[in-house]
Parts: structure tokens; sequence; C-alpha cells
């Protein structure tokens, strides 16, 4: 069992003894014969358990084991002690202490105890970190859930947003991937910044490209004037292409060059247009087999997929929702998502 142990006794000889054969037995083992130096240390660094003597001089391990749970009420203290009566039993736990162990040391029952705290202590830290988890969800857009399946989505999510790794959002029609690729942007630097939706199969290829890439006046009949396409639209921002698998093969090398070079060129334009944007994209489709089966290009699959994040069908949820209800779409009423 691995884990991090402050040892104190003012008996030199007996941490030498406990300090090897703890370290033999898989331990990281900081030892002190002054207990006076022991909270300062344990305020610096993460230990898993203290395990002081009862009986020392300047300090007591009972007003070692108060203080330290005084500060750092999470962090057990083991006490060793030389007098197994009851009282010095009871002396230690009204101190906070987690355990007690008298003198001889039987190191496999020290063993046993110290696991144990370890294992107590971790597991407090996990409860902390998850409870901080499902708080910061609350946060994201609207999205719900307490399964371990959705803890491993907002955790990914709180570590990836602030980057402008492009993300691709894989899950089931109505998990919610709008709701996500929202929250990315809400809690990045771009949160300032437009955010861009449209629906890749809610249009035909020649519409499509238009609205991605906008048009030149005259480019097409109808083209009375110039329009910038959302790549333009989300600069600054994030733009998502909803149903990324849907896109039509004959515009997918446009959409790579553009990924690639960050310029888009304008349906009739003769100048391309530069872009700063962070893009998301979202699909249900394996992508994957498309690629096997040469319906969608490898380049642009390995271009969109830097970071990819799993969605949990609603019925692997905790039997929660995926979204609030009132969360609105995409800000580009031209382009219609699914999500």
């Amino acid at each position: 069992m691995s884990g991090r142990v402050l040892l104190v006794d003012d008996d030199p000889s007996m941490v030498e003894l406990l300090q090897a054969r703890l370290t033999r037995r898989g331990f990281t083992v900081t030892a002190l014969t002054d207990p006076q130096a022991a909270l300062p240390l344990v305020r610096q660094e993460p230990f898993d358990v203290v395990l002081t003597d009862l009986n020392m001089q300047g300090l007591s391990g009972t007003e070692l084991c108060e203080r330290v749970v005084a500060n750092l009420p999470d962090l057990p203290v083991v006490v060793v002690t030389a007098f197994g009566s009851m009282e010095t039993a009871v002396a230690a736990i009204r101190a906070g202490a987690y355990d007690f162990i008298t003198k001889p040391v039987e190191m496999d029952a020290l063993v046993h105890t110290l696991t144990r705290a370890v294992q107590h202590h971790q597991l407090k830290g996990e409860v902390v970190r998850l409870t901080k988890v499902v708080a910061d969800s609350q946060r994201l857009g609207g999205l719900l859930g307490s399964s371990p399946a959705m803890l491993k989505v907002y955790d990914l999510l709180t570590r990836v947003a602030d980057s402008d790794a492009t993300v691709i959002i894989h899950g089931e029609s109505g998990t919610g991937k709008e709701l996500v690729a929202r929250a990315l942007h809400d809690k990045s630097r771009r949160a300032s910044g437009p955010f861009v939706a449209v629906n890749c199969a809610a249009m035909p290829e020649a519409l499509l490209e238009s609205e991605l890439f906008g048009h030149a006046r005259g480019a097409f009949t109808d083209a009375k004037a110039a329009r910038a396409g959302l790549f333009a639209q989300a600069h600054g921002g994030t733009l998502l292409l909803d149903e990324v698998g849907e896109m039509p093969l004959g515009l997918q090398p446009k959409l790579l060059r553009a990924l690639q070079e960050r310029r888009a060129r304008p349906v009739g334009g003769d100048h391309e247009v530069p872009f700063d944007v962070r893009v998301v994209a979202a699909t249900h489709r394996d992508l994957e087999g498309m690629v096997e089966e040469n319906r969608f290009r490898e380049d642009l699959f390995y271009r969109l997929n830097v970071v990819q994040m799993e969605l949990p069908p609603l019925r692997a949820r905790g039997g929660t929702a995926c979204c609030s209800p009132s969360t609105s779409s995409s800000t580009s009423p031209r382009a219609p998502t699914s999500g």
C-alpha cells in the first residue's frame, strides 16, 4: 500500500527502525524527532497520515494530535503508546486520533492500521473532489447528472475549456452535445466572444458552404450583397459544427484547409478571410467507421479529433435529465442545430 506518512518520535533509534520497516512495506515516510516541527510540515506537504509517539518532550502526541485535527481535520493521526490502558486509548480518541497502536509495535498490525488510515484520507479527498465537480457542473450551461460517466464529462470539460484545442463530442441525439459546446465556450477565455452553431445535416452542400465561408456579391442567383460566413461571424469565439458526420464529402476538403490555414475563402470571392475561432464538432456517428468506409476524410477526422468527449445516454445519468428545459440553442437563426 502506498501512502505518505509523517513519522514523529523523539527517539532517533525508534524513528530509524520504523522508517526503514514502513518504507519496505511501500510507504513513503518522512521522519521528525522534533514534534514542534510537525504542524508546519503537514501544512506544507500532502501527507496521508501522521504517526506519532504519545510521550515526547516538548509536545506530547495527544497535543500534537489535537493541533493537527484542529488545522487539518481530514488528516488521520495514529498514536503510538507504551501504555495500553483504556484511559490512554480514550484520551487519544478524544484528542481526535484516527486510531492508536501499543508498544511493542507489531508491524503487521501497524501496517494494517496505516493502510486503513491512508485509504480513509484518500477517500475523503476523492469525496471533496467529486463534490466540487458536481458543484461546478451546476454552472455548466444547465448540464445535469451525477453518474460516474457524467462526472468524467464535467472533469474533462473543466480541464480543456480554457484551451484552444479542437474538441469532438460524441453522443446520441438529445444528449446535450450543444449544451456541452456552450459550456466549453462559457468557461473559456473566449466567453466574451460569439458562440455560433451550424447543423451540417440541415442544408444541402452549396448552402452549407455559403453558410460556413460566406459569399461574394453575385456569387450565385439572389446573391445581391456579400455576406460573411459563420467562421467570420464566430471570430474571437467558438464555432460548433453540429452533426459534422453528415457533412458532404465534397465540402470536407475546403473545411480541412480552412482549419489548417485559419483562413476561409467566401464562395465566389477572390481573397481569403482570416479568422480566430475555437472549433467544436459534434456527432452521433461513428466517424472512425465512416473513415474506414471512405465516407469521411481521414485527415479531417484527425484534425477534429484532438480532444474526444463521450456523452453518456440519458439512461446512464442516474435518472436525471441532460439539461435544463429553459436552455436556448444557437445564436445563428439561419443555421439550426439538433444537439
